[in-house]
């Protein structure tokens, strides 16, 4: 029985793509932020700034304790699911924290290296996390609030936004604005890497096509089943009527129907554009909790 079907198995799945997350989050965090005394922004940068006046407090458990309010909004908006899957992962990701620290302590590198792979190993643990159900609580989690307000934001948009905030307060805490610049090119790194994660699998590609021939064409696409839409069109120079093929396909199924059009018809023209998000049958479809 394949993983789709057995709720046990996507269970156990979903929960072990967010172990793995917890781990490249907390990797991220030891090898290439705190050595590097780079901002990490979100509550673990508050929680880097308080253990700079509070040694004794340390980070994991700093920023397990400071998700607690934040949970009780995110249970009453998005219920059950969600504060779970977050509950698990900020409790995992702050003991991994804390274990990897007390077992090896990572040498200080080149801050600009250590800006642009952290940043990468951030936005990836976290874009997967996202994708199960789960966030690391902290910035996140109000980016996921605030996704209901803000809908023209992405995700990873909100989170670098809130993040240069704390990177800010960083600079002023430990007086360094190399570290804080670096925080935030981390940051940005780290909302680009969230962003492909979250987003990039429901990315598709749109064409439309000018053609003669485009009755042809359109069968072509109708026989393997691709979403097809007419618009009528006129030449500019000609002022002859054409059809303009629209229609929206996946990434790879981009080369078949290039190659297709073109056998079809060697002079069509064709536009391809990218299709950030496409909603409907054979794609994705809109929830309220869509990120």
């Amino acid at each position: 029985m394949t993983r789709q079907k057995n709720p046990v198995l996507r269970h156990l799945w979903n929960y072990g793509v967010i172990t793995v997350s917890c781990a490249i989050y907390a990797l991220a965090f030891n090898c290439f932020f705190q050595p590097n005394n780079i901002a990490m922004g979100g509550f673990t940068g508050i929680a880097q700034i308080l253990n700079l006046f509070l040694p004794a407090l340390p980070v994991g458990t700093t920023v397990l304790v400071m998700n607690v309010p934040l949970l009780a909004v995110a249970a009453r908006k998005q219920g059950a699911k969600l504060l779970v899957g977050t509950l698990y992962a900020i409790a995992v990701s702050s003991l991994m924290i804390d274990a990897m620290a007390l077992a090896y302590t990572f040498p200080p590198m080149e801050p600009l290296l250590a800006s642009i792979y952290g940043g990468v190993l951030l936005g990836l643990s976290v874009g997967l996390m996202m994708l199960k159900s789960a966030t690391t609580g902290g910035t996140e989690l109000l980016a996921r609030l605030l996704k209901y307000k803000l809908h023209g934001l992405s995700i990873g948009r909100l989170c670098m936004i809130i993040d240069v905030l704390v990177v800010l307060a960083y600079a002023v805490a430990f007086g360094n604005l190399n570290n804080a610049l670096y925080g935030i090119i981390a940051m940005y790194i780290c909302s680009l890497a969230m962003d492909m994660v979250v987003y990039g699998q429901t990315n598709a590609k749109m064409a439309y096509i000018i053609s003669d021939r485009s009755q042809e064409i359109t069968q072509w696409l109708l026989d393997r089943d691709m979403g097809v839409t007419l618009l009528q069109g006129r030449g500019a120079f000609t002022g002859d009527e054409k059809k303009v093929v629209l229609c929206a396909f996946k990434r790879s199924q981009i080369v078949p129907i290039k190659a297709a059009v073109t056998q079809i018809d060697p002079n069509a023209f064709i536009i391809v554009c990218e299709a950030h998000e496409v909603l409907g049958e054979g794609f994705g479809e809109y929830t309220p909790d869509s990120l």
